[in-house]
């Protein structure tokens, strides 16, 4: 393979060095004008170019691919990654995720996570809320707390093949108008008062 290679020097344009392959279609060129240094590889259907100034290092391609043992990148400022297409990030080992100061995550369609096991802890206040939540648990769903408020501001219902409400010192059950109903209906204790 014949290679065509030039260098031009300028005392304004500065240098250029050329590779042309003319046999591949492809032509390497790097300009270094005193400011600027642009790398550029221009194939038959594609070019990708790094442009580097005193202030900024730019890469323009199709693909670009980084392998190493440990990769770092820090900012002493903002950092920001996107993507038109889908991003993935993907880790065969553990993964953290810290910040010092607030975290959103805001997608516009669903938010799904799964996992083998799941927890969520806040050390302050935690709140869940949806204009329809639904909690299921499989075989188990258990509710905990020092102290456990339901309410439902219009309707509340408890259902269940079987129903047990037992308190270890005092149960109140109270409303404006109260029904207890049922096939068999028994009401029992060492004090039992009806009326009041």
């Amino acid at each position: 393979m014949a290679l065509t290679c030039k260098v031009e020097l300028s005392q304004t344009a500065g240098l250029t060095l050329t590779v042309i392959n003319s046999a591949g279609n492809i032509t390497q060129t790097a300009v270094f004008d005193g400011t600027t240094m642009t790398f550029t590889c221009k194939g038959q259907s594609a070019t990708s170019t790094i442009v580097q100034d005193s202030e900024s290092v730019t890469v323009n391609c199709q693909t670009f691919t980084v392998n190493a043992d440990t990769i770092t990148c820090k900012s002493t400022k903002n950092t920001s990654h996107s993507a038109d297409g889908t991003f993935t990030i993907n880790s065969t080992g553990n993964s953290s995720f810290t910040s010092s100061a607030d975290t959103t995550i805001a997608p516009t369609s669903n938010l799904t996570m799964t996992a083998a096991d799941f927890s969520t802890t806040a050390t302050s206040t935690a709140k869940l809320t949806g204009a329809t939540t639904t909690i299921t648990g499989t075989q188990q769903a258990t509710v905990t707390g020092a102290e456990l408020a339901l309410s439902g501001s219009s309707s509340a219902t408890l259902k269940g093949a079987t129903i047990t409400l037992d308190a270890d010192s005092t149960m109140s059950i109270s409303g404006l108008t109260t029904t207890v109903k049922g096939s068999t209906t028994a009401i029992q204790g060492s004090l039992v008062t009806l009326g009041g």
